[in-house]
């Protein structure tokens, strides 16, 4: 599932090659936009490695220490481990360029590091909008099943990354279990989840080995990954999240490798400066994978996240977070690295139009500058406090909308045609009964789903609903049909007691309006 790396400019240089034109819809095309040019990428660049070398990260785990001593790097005379260029750029030359993360039906594959860029869910949400009260409340594992489920039905949402934490489950190991159950029993798209310690990774790779059939079926086509946040910003190493990351590169599992730092608060206030201390703590994430399993499934991960330096609090949802991540995703692409990043952290508490602008103006540039695997694009509500399941429908229109403006423009002979336009101009006086106009009606738009384009009078006539509420509807019907068999009965009864999961096969939801929003 991987490629061995061209150098790593030639990398660069092919990935920033447009895709060719195709004609098809949502063939998106990624990696038009650069806010930072060569000769600044290759001064963050040097900033990071300086970092790494000079300054290194505190609170190494002991594992840790002797693989990167083994290669070559040094502590500090207060114990922080320090990574030399040679060795960094060693690795980034050394890491696949294209990376295939699976699904377990056809169409569902994910290609890291070409055009294309895949959108999807994710988050941490204690909270979710309770779908009968309107109001929000802690979020519990059935609410995980359910946004898998509707996931499993939104064409533009590619993957499901656990959105919420299960917080009716004290106990961090069985949370973690559960909770990749309840996605994985929800939507045969690819999975992200996330893994405390290394027994959680182990737990959660023989339920996958179990559900691939052997580790061996896992490793070929892996339809689970990791998001591991292996740093606490300032440049100091999270040591349970660094055991993860190692076990679970040596176990064959996809690992997310990820770095939070908040702009002027966790990071320097300039961007470029928060951009070079992300690379380094990302880089150094990928350096500990490589060493620990050459052929692990590593990907780059930055995701600098702007502060709102009035209160302190993230500010997800504004033009500098957007092009943050732009600048970030750009360094992913310098080192031709498949990359994952955040866009779609609306600080809107509702999905409303507030939501809708912040999420498509994030989404936007994060597609524009080349991101392979976007999370948080869909669901996501309150500077990523809180899930809305009515978010994943409204959303999914959104980022089809984004797709679709940014698929090739197919420029030929066919589509230019000057005989047809003379023919409709001298004749007819428009296309609109043209075999290639019904011909192209389909295959070249994108109708939505729950945006409205009826005119004043049939909408009034309906009930004038807003988006939310023709999403909430949709939502509804959803959860009330029969789940689909994403995994067999009879395997499924065998798992819930083999590994004493929770059942989720519980009350549904009824398909009717709530009385109470």
């Amino acid at each position: 599932m991987t490629d061995s790396p061209p150098d790593t400019r030639q990398r660069r240089r092919r990935r920033a090659q447009p895709a060719a034109a195709s004609g098809a819809l949502l063939d998106p095309v990624g990696g038009r936009l650069a806010l930072l040019g060569d000769d600044e990428l290759d001064l963050i660049h040097g900033a990071a490695l300086a970092i790494l070398a000079d300054t290194g990260l505190a609170d190494p785990t002991q594992e840790a220490t002797d693989l990167v001593l083994a290669a070559g790097g040094s502590l500090s005379s207060d114990g922080r481990l320090l990574f030399p260029r040679a060795l960094v750029e060693r690795v980034i030359d050394s890491l696949p360029g294209r990376i295939t993360l699976c699904g377990r039906r056809p169409g569902t594959d994910l290609v890291l590091g070409g055009a294309a860029v895949h959108l999807g869910s994710g988050g941490a949400s204690p909270q979710i909008l309770d779908l009968d009260t309107g109001r929000y409340r802690d979020s519990v594992l059935a609410d995980i099943h359910y946004a898998a489920r509707i996931v499993e039905q939104m064409d533009h949402i590619h993957f499901f990354s656990r959105p919420m934490v299960a917080r009716d489950i004290e106990d961090p190991l069985a949370m973690e279990l559960n909770t990749a159950w309840a996605c994985l029993a929800g939507t045969s798209k690819h999975v992200m989840v996330s893994a405390s310690s290394v027994e959680s990774v182990d737990a959660i790779a023989a339920l996958v080995h179990r559900i691939a059939g052997s580790e061996a079926d896992f490793r070929n086509r892996p339809f689970l990954s990791l998001n591991v946040n292996h740093v606490v910003p300032p440049l100091r190493f999270d040591p349970d999240s660094v055991d993860v990351l190692i076990h679970a590169a040596r176990r064959g599992i996809p690992v997310m490798v990820n770095t939070f730092g908040q702009l002027g608060a966790s990071s320097p206030v300039t961007i470029a400066g928060c951009v070079a201390q992300t690379t380094a703590e990302t880089l150094a994430g990928m350096v500990l994978a490589w060493l620990a399993a050459p052929d692990a499934r590593a990907i780059f991960g930055p995701r600098p996240m702007v502060t709102d330096l009035r209160t302190g609090g993230m500010a997800g949802g504004g033009g500098e977070q957007a092009k943050l991540t732009a600048a970030a995703i750009q360094m992913a692409r310098r080192y031709g690295l498949p990359s994952s990043t955040i866009a779609g952290a609306s600080d809107s508490k509702w999905p409303d139009a507030q939501a809708g602008h912040e999420k498509c103006l994030s989404v936007t540039l994060a597609l524009q500058a080349g991101a392979d695997f976007v999370t948080q694009a869909a669901g996501t509500q309150a500077s990523l406090m809180a899930t809305a399941l009515e978010s994943y429908v409204i959303d999914n229109d959104m980022l089809g909308s984004i797709l679709s403006a940014h698929t090739a423009i197919e420029v030929s002979e066919a589509t230019l045609d000057p005989a047809a336009i003379h023919a409709a101009a001298t004749g007819a006086g428009h296309f609109l009964g043209e075999a290639e106009t019904l011909a192209r009606m389909n295959s070249d738009f994108l109708y939505p789903q729950i945006g409205d384009r009826r005119t004043i009078g049939e909408w009034q006539d309906d009930g004038a609903a807003d988006s939310w509420k023709r999403a909430h509807v949709r939502v509804r019907e959803i959860l009330a049909a029969p789940p689909p068999a994403i995994i067999d009965a009879a395997l499924a009864a065998q798992l819930e007691t083999e590994f004493d999961l929770r059942r989720l096969s519980g009350e549904m939801f009824v398909a009717q309006e709530s009385q109470d929003v």
